[in-house]
């Protein structure tokens, strides 16, 4: 798989991501690598058009594509169950975005814990209400995910920035 080519997508075609494809995204994120194993994360699939578009107002900037995604997952971290929730939830949220590309779809994250609302109220409140989700979870991000309507050039080398690569020692 050439991950140079992958990027973040704003923009779906207007087509549902298959039942077979979020089987194997949540699969994959099901399996993700944990600190002792613990495995804090859940996931809420969401694919009602209401929902998404009210999802989609829950930051004050940087969730407008979710209305226009045919699907979003929403990850959540079981706090009191794990010190490494928000690291695991993380690498979760890395794993369902690498799968979805494998898969031949974009997505994009969209941070929710520690954001807020436009009128000020914390996006993960917001989100906690909408979607019913209990005390003991805390919501990490949304990833909208769907069939590309933008495309993006691959990276490249000059893209990277080798001076952040230290050997043995800074």
């Amino acid at each position: 798989m050439d991950f140079f080519s992958r990027r973040t997508i704003r923009k779906y075609r207007n087509v549902k991501v298959e039942k077979f494809k979020i089987n194997e995204i949540i699969r994959t994120a099901l399996v993700s690598p944990s600190g002792r194993n613990q495995k804090p994360y859940e996931f809420i699939i969401v694919e009602n058009d209401e929902t998404l578009e009210k999802l989609s107002m829950v930051k004050s900037s940087g969730a407008d594509m979710v209305k226009d995604a045919p699907l979003a997952i929403v990850v959540l971290g079981k706090y009191e169950h794990s010190n490494t929730w928000i690291e695991d939830c993380s690498i979760a949220s890395t794993m369902i975005q690498l799968k979805s590309y494998e898969l031949g779809l974009g997505t994009c994250w969209v941070q929710i814990y520690g954001r807020s609302s436009a009128t000020g109220e914390s996006s993960e409140h917001l989100v906690r209400e909408l979607l019913n989700i209990p005390e003991e979870y805390k919501v990490l991000n949304i990833i909208t995910i769907g069939y590309p309507g933008e495309s993006k050039r691959s990276y490249a080398e000059e893209d990277m920035d080798l001076s952040k690569v230290h050997y043995e020692k800074y």
